[in-house]
């Protein structure tokens, strides 16, 4: 650990948008000055970089502890839903409890991520990241020594809160250890295990639970995390926060982390199970849902007006670009969680193919998304040209592919199966990492970089949350008319209630039935797919929309983060 502490007096480099008015950035607060800056300051400040360093094998060594987080946490959000059916058998799990196995994970993530960004603002950043390793190596223990499903459950939902404040840590560690304009490139390196864990998170489990056990969707996690959590002890050095902790007590918001909890919580909930667990004019479905909208408005006036230290404060919301790049990034999340769901079991449903062989088809898809996830920030970096028309581009692009997928159907030919979904994965995989720079950039400190990444994230799982709500409602609404007229009688009788559809899916493989008897089935399957399909292209229609009026903020600033990392 380095002897040198943080000083609260850090300058803050103002920046404004290319092209952008005054009324753009009047109401940032630029923070406190010191009256020497630094020598990187004072290059930065005059637009000179300063020389580049080589970075210590330390630093690289730390950056690949980190990349191993990115990699669970993102694995651990698409395994488990594979496996759901063999362990809700196996354990006689109740509807209710697999519906919170399969949901508490990504719903915890959610809603300590506020949380997380205002501790570790305070507490620093190594000392919450042990906090969410710990809570997810539990809950990965947990997981794989249930015996029934409430312990699956209650393993969920400590991997969730662990694995959010993991995920969350890891991408401001990255921001606190990088300057802004090198952060292209390692925030597209960073991208390589988060969009590697995403894709194979679904064959992972499929394979595990048909040849091993389910078990080891959580084994696997153990000796990963021992070997991150090795790394990062010995050779992750930032800068300390040299604070009491009774002062730091004090300065952690706990009247908006509370409110943000309780709020975030109620509100997500309802979303999740609505249409699926209880109609949406159910009063379990409504009550809540304006509650936690009551209180996360309560939240976003107290953040504004009472607390010293917000976790999200308004000078954040300085310009267009933060309010337009925050709106793009909700419909990113919806559209990116809501396919991820839907197109393997499009595939299983549809072309009646296992979920290994789901998983096969859609290899070209995964490989593309990674690809792209690290060669489109990185190019943004290379090239130097700002980043706006990348990101117009691959929204064009997502919006585009996200439609072709509606044209999928019983009938597609192999090379329409293999190909059309790499349009959407090529831009989905791009927007990953990109969408972060107009928010980084626009910060008017270097020391408000974490408090936007936690920001970002809040915003994008928020969207992923109403995405697969929509998702939901779509899907049992459309299968529901698509098979009023149909006669399901003995194997397909379940189909008789649209919110089993999906639960039934794996059993599509082993109905004996003569095909003018389940054709009419997998088109019902095809149809409801099809509407998110369509409603995802109009997520992305809003994503393109965000990005014509965002403007460029230049990258060329070469201040580290308030936690830098020390050699």
């Amino acid at each position: 650990m380095g002897s040198e502490t943080l000083n609260p007096g850090d300058p803050a480099v103002g920046v404004q948008e290319k092209g952008g008015s005054s009324s753009d950035s009047q109401d940032v607060d630029p923070g406190p000055k010191s009256e020497v800056p630094s020598d990187t300051e004072a290059a930065a400040i005059n637009g000179d970089a300063p020389q580049k360093t080589k970075k210590s094998l330390a630093f690289h060594l730390s950056f690949i502890a980190i990349t191993f987080l990115s990699f669970l946490f993102s694995l651990d959000a698409t395994t488990q839903a594979v496996a759901l059916p063999v362990i809700a058998e196996q354990l006689h799990g109740t509807t209710l409890q697999s519906f919170w196995a399969n949901i508490g994970y990504l719903l915890c993530v959610v809603v300590t991520l506020p949380l997380y960004t205002a501790v570790s603002d305070v507490f620093g950043r190594k000392p919450t990241l042990y906090f969410g390793i710990f809570l997810f190596a539990l809950g990965s223990l947990v997981f794989a020594i249930a015996q029934n499903m409430v312990t699956v459950v209650v393993g969920r939902v400590l991997q969730g809160i662990g694995g959010g404040g993991m995920d969350l840590m890891s991408e401001i560690i990255v921001a606190d250890m990088t300057t802004l304009q090198e952060r292209s490139l390692y925030l597209g390196l960073l991208a390589i295990p988060t969009a590697i864990g995403s894709i194979l998170g679904p064959t992972l489990g499929a394979l595990f639970t048909a040849n091993v056990s389910w078990r080891w969707i959580g084994w696997i996690n153990l000796p990963i995390l021992g070997v991150s959590l090795f790394l990062i002890v010995v050779f992750l050095r930032l800068r300390p926060i040299d604070s009491s902790i009774a002062s730091k007590l004090k300065r952690v918001d706990w009247g908006g982390s509370f409110l943000s909890l309780a709020g975030i919580t109620l509100f997500v909930v309802p979303l999740s199970w609505a249409n699926s667990l209880y109609p949406w004019r159910a009063w379990e479905t409504l009550v809540p849902l304006l509650i936690g909208a009551a209180l996360v408005f309560a939240f976003m006036m107290y953040e504004f007006k009472v607390p010293k230290q917000p976790i999200f404060p308004l000078r954040l919301f300085h310009s267009r670009t933060v309010h337009l790049t925050l709106l793009g990034n909700f419909a990113y999340g919806a559209s990116l969680y809501s396919v991820l769901q839907y197109l393997p079991l499009f595939y299983q449903a549809v072309t009646l193919r296992t979920a290994i062989g789901a998983a096969v088809t859609l290899l070209p898809t995964s490989i593309v998304s990674v690809v792209f996830a690290v060669g489109g920030v990185i190019m943004v970096g290379v090239l130097g040209k700002g980043y706006v028309w990348a990101i117009i581009m691959y929204w064009v692009i997502l919006t585009v592919g996200s439609g072709l997928l509606g044209l999928l159907g019983e009938n597609s030919s192999a090379s329409m199966l293999l190909g059309l979904p790499i349009l959407w994965s090529s831009a989905i995989g791009a927007l990953m990492r990109l969408l972060h720079l107009p928010l980084q950039a626009s910060v008017s400190s270097v020391d408000d970089t974490g408090l936007v990444i936690g920001l970002l994230l809040v915003v994008r799982l928020l969207g992923g949350v109403v995405g697969l709500a929509m998702s939901s409602s779509i899907f049992n609404s459309v299968f529901e008319a698509s098979t009023r007229h149909l006669d399901l009688m003995g194997p397909l009788a379940p189909l008789r209630d649209a919110s089993q559809a999906v639960s039934f899916i794996p059993q599509l493989l082993n109905v004996n039935l003569p095909p003018e008897t389940l054709d009419p089935v997998l088109q019902a399957y095809a149809t409801a797919m099809r509407a998110i399909f369509y409603t995802m292209t109009g997520f992305s229609g809003v994503g393109l929309l965000t990005a014509l009026f965002t403007q460029d903020v230049s990258l060329k600033r070469t201040e580290l983060g308030r936690q830098r990392f020390e050699n």
